[in-house]
C-alpha cells in the first residue's frame, strides 16, 4: 500500500494530493491513509499537510549510492567490501554475523536505519532512515586485548579529523569517544571485540553520525543535547563523501598506530579534545571523582587531578564536563 501511495505522489510532483482522492483511487479509508502516511514518514519521507488541500511529498529519504561510494574510495583495505541494508536492528549485530561467516578486515556494514542502534553502556542510539551514517567496520589488529581503549580513541580521532575536512565545523572529542559541536553530541562510537589468549581476534567499530537530521527529527528529550552536521554547518552533507573521508583517515592512522604505537595517536587526540584542562565529574567503581582532566596516559586512560592534588586514572565510564 505504501508503494501505491508513493506512486500517486510521483504522478503529481510538488502538488498536493487530497486524502479524498487517495481514498477513492486506492479504495481505503481516510484513517488508513493517515496511518500509511505516518509509516512513510517514519521511513524518512517528508510530507506537508494542509487543510482542504491534502498532502504534498516534500522530500524522499536519501539512499546509499554504493557504486559512487566505491568509485571514490581511496583506501587499500577498509571499505573495499561493503554490505548495505535497509532497516536492521543494529549494524553491529550484522557485522558480528559476517565475521562468523569469514568476513575479512575492512568489511563495512551500512544501514539506512536501525531499530535498535546501540551506544556505549547499553544506551540506545537514535538512527532514523536516510538521515545519518550508521555503520560498522571489521578490524583484525594483531594487538593485545587490553589495547582496545587505544583503538577506541584512534576511531574518535579519525572521525573527528574527517568531519573537520568535509563539513568545516568546530568539532571536538569528549573523552573517550563522543564527538561534540557546541556541547551537543553529533556522533558516538562503540567498539566490540572478541579475543583469544589475550590477543584480539577481531574488533567491530560501530560508528553513528547524525548527518542530515533536522531539529524536528529528534525526540523532544534529545533536542537540547544532540545535533547534526547539517544543523551546525547549515548545509546538507553527502554521506558517501564523509564515509570515504573517514575510511581513508582511519586507514592512515591505523597504519601509523600499528607501526609506531599509541604515542602519535595520543597527541592527535589531545589536540582535538574538549575535555582536557576542564573540570569534570565521573562515577567510577571507586566512587564519584571530581577534578581537572589533565592528560591521557599510554594506555588511553584519562588522568584527573583532584582538588587535593592527587592524580587518579579513569579507565572507563562517562564524564560530565563542568
Amino acid at each position: 500500500m505504501n508503494e501505491r501511495i508513493l506512486e500517486l505522489f510521483q504522478e503529481s510532483p510538488e502538488a498536493y494530493v487530497s486524502g479524498e482522492e487517495i481514498s477513492r483511487r486506492l479504495n481505503v479509508s481516510r484513517t488508513a491513509i493517515w496511518k500509511h502516511i505516518e509509516e512513510l514518514r517514519a521511513a524518512g519521507y517528508e510530507f506537508e499537510a494542509a487543510p482542504r488541500k491534502g498532502y504534498r511529498l516534500v522530500s524522499k529519504p536519501d539512499k546509499w549510492q554504493v557504486a559512487e561510494l566505491l568509485q571514490g574510495l581511496k583506501t587499500k583495505v577498509l571499505g573495499q567490501k561493503v554490505h548495505v541494508y535497509g532497516e536492521v536492528d543494529s549494524t553491529q549485530t550484522i557485522a558480528h554475523a559476517l565475521v562468523a561467516s569469514g568476513a575479512s578486515e575492512g568489511t563495512l556494514v551500512l544501514a539506512e536505519a536501525q531499530t535498535a542502534g546501540r551506544g556505549r553502556m547499553g544506551r540506545a542510539w537514535h538512527s532514523p532512515a536516510g538521515k545519518g551514517i550508521w555503520m560498522s567496520l571489521v578490524l583484525t589488529p594483531k594487538v593485545p586485548v587490553y589495547f582496545m581503549p587505544q583503538l577506541t580513541l584512534l576511531s574518535a580521532v579519525a572521525l573527528c579529523r574527517s568531519i573537520q575536512k568535509v563539513c568545516r565545523v568546530d568539532i571536538g572529542i569528549k573523552w573517550p569517544n563522543d564527538l561534540l559541536i557546541k556541547g551537543k553530541k553529533v556522533s558516538g562510537i562503540l567498539l566490540e571485540s572478541s579475543g583469544e589468549d589475550e590477543r584480539l581476534k577481531y574488533v567491530i567499530a560501530g560508528i553513528g553520525i547524525s548527518v542530515n537530521l533536522k531539529v524536528e527529527d529528534y525526540p523532544e528529550e534529545l533536542r537540547s543535547i544532540a545535533t547534526s552536521l547539517a544543523i551546525e554547518s547549515g548545509t546538507e552533507i553527502k554521506r558517501e563523501t564523509l564515509v570515504q573521508a573517514f575510511l581513508l583517515e582511519f586507514e592512515e592512522l591505523y597504519a601509523l598506530y600499528l607501526q609506531e604505537g599509541f604515542s602519535p595517536i595520543r597527541l592527535l587526540w589531545e589536540a582535538l579534545s574538549v575535555t582536557l584542562k576542564r573540570p569534570i565529574r565521573t562515577h567510577t567503581p571507586m566512587g564519584v571523582i571530581e577534578g581537572i582532566a589533565d592528560s591521557l596516559d599510554d594506555s588511553g586512560a584519562l588522568t584527573v587531578i583532584k582538588g587535593d592534588g592527587e592524580k587518579i586514572k579513569v579507565y572507563s565510564g562517562d564524564i560530565e564536563l563542568r
